[in-house]
């Protein structure tokens, strides 16, 4: 992924250019603003409303498991997150505050490796 993109912002990129579609051209046929959407995709904005997710897999005519795929990663792509571990334990409230003062010092494959030791529980 790319620096400062989002799961969501990543993928709606990726949809974007395949199809050799502007930010522009996409805003105005959403009839939203090119400059919501650019914060959108570069995880400036928090995470976009299901309705506006909704818009966008008719737009790229997504359906199915994929539109529930595009939805998952709308929903955790907000930029800015707030974990509560007030009922979790000392170990959980450790973990979410030595990531949240180190997740930036990571090198990525540790990411990776963390990430898929998440999903492995999906």
């Amino acid at each position: 992924m790319t620096d400062g993109l989002t799961p969501f912002g990543a993928k709606i990129r990726e949809l974007r250019r395949s199809k050799a579609i502007s930010q522009k051209d996409m805003a105005r046929d959403l009839q939203i603003s090119a400059a919501y959407l650019s914060a959108l995709e570069r995880g400036r904005r928090g995470r976009p409303s299901p309705i506006l997710v909704d818009q966008i897999c008719g737009y790229f005519n997504i359906i199915w498991d994929d539109a529930d795929a595009l939805r998952r990663l709308g929903r955790l792509s907000h930029p800015r997150v707030a974990i509560d571990t007030s009922e979790l334990g000392a170990e959980a409230t450790e973990l979410a505050n030595r990531l949240a003062e180190g997740i930036g010092e990571l090198p990525p494959t540790t990411i990776r490796a963390m990430l898929d030791l998440i999903r492995g529980r999906d």
